[in-house]
């Protein structure tokens, strides 16, 4: 029987004190995972990084280069479209920063085994599990995925979760063209997609670190985009993509 193949997917932008110690961690689990890093341009050497340790993995870590910051949707879909040219069959989507714990990979790729089209890594979905955060920022996130499944009346947790782990049908169903924002918004478009076309989606329970090292990269336009794209989400045909 052909083994399961899963890759997780790292965009960076300036994550030099955080991606090797992450791409080890993660190429080091005893659930074998491949990884592929986008980065944007970091000037900080962050892919400088990636290239050393692509000496050392081989074909267990890819790298793909583009020019500038173009946005974290933008790398995500670059993503998701090499790992279905590369034959993969589940996709996750990882921040490089420790937020998401490793070892959560595997539960993850459990609950896709379980029958999950889609996994996501849920803050909310058992009370609030995040360590770090000022309050502020707690409440703003939590009430943000509130906000997201009374409009959309999608009945997800954590909305705008980024550790989520896609299985290839669903991936091949969704039209990337017609995923607009480019933000966190696009972690709730994508699950709105997932919903509208009628795939089963599970939340596992993880606890969310916030960042030690580096720069966080959140900005209030992202929010803005997230609160406008969510009302215009709510009024569009979400269709299968054609093949």
């Amino acid at each position: 029987m052909e083994a399961v193949r899963k890759v997780v997917v790292i965009p960076t932008y300036n994550e030099k004190e955080n991606i090797e110690k992450i791409l080890r961690k993660v190429l080091g689990l005893d659930e074998k995972f491949n990884v592929l890093v986008i980065d944007d341009g970091s000037p900080d050497g962050t892919a400088d990084i990636v290239k050393r340790l692509m000496n050392t993995y081989g074909d267990s870590l890819f790298m793909i280069q583009r020019n500038g910051k173009q946005g974290l949707g933008t790398a995500y879909i670059a993503g998701f479209k090499w790992a279905l040219e590369h034959g993969y069959d589940y996709v996750c989507e990882m921040d490089a920063d420790f937020s998401h714990n490793p070892h959560d990979l595997p539960r993850l790729y459990e609950a896709c085994m379980d029958g999950a089209d889609l996994a996501i890594g849920s803050r909310y979905c058992k009370g609030i599990s995040v360590v770090n955060w000022p309050i502020g920022r707690v409440i703003m996130s939590y009430y943000a995925s509130k906000y997201v499944r009374t409009v959309l009346r999608m009945n997800v947790f954590d909305a705008t979760a980024g550790f989520n782990m896609y299985s290839r049908r669903l991936l091949e169903a969704i039209d990337f063209d017609r995923i607009h924002m480019k933000g966190y918004g696009f972690q709730i478009e994508m699950k709105y997609n997932a919903f509208k076309l009628g795939f089963n989606i599970t939340e596992v329970p993880i606890i969310f670190v916030d960042r030690r090292e580096g720069t966080s990269k959140m900005s209030s336009g992202i929010f803005g985009e997230a609160f406008w794209g969510v009302i215009k989400l709510r009024f569009r045909k979400i269709t299968p993509k054609k093949m």
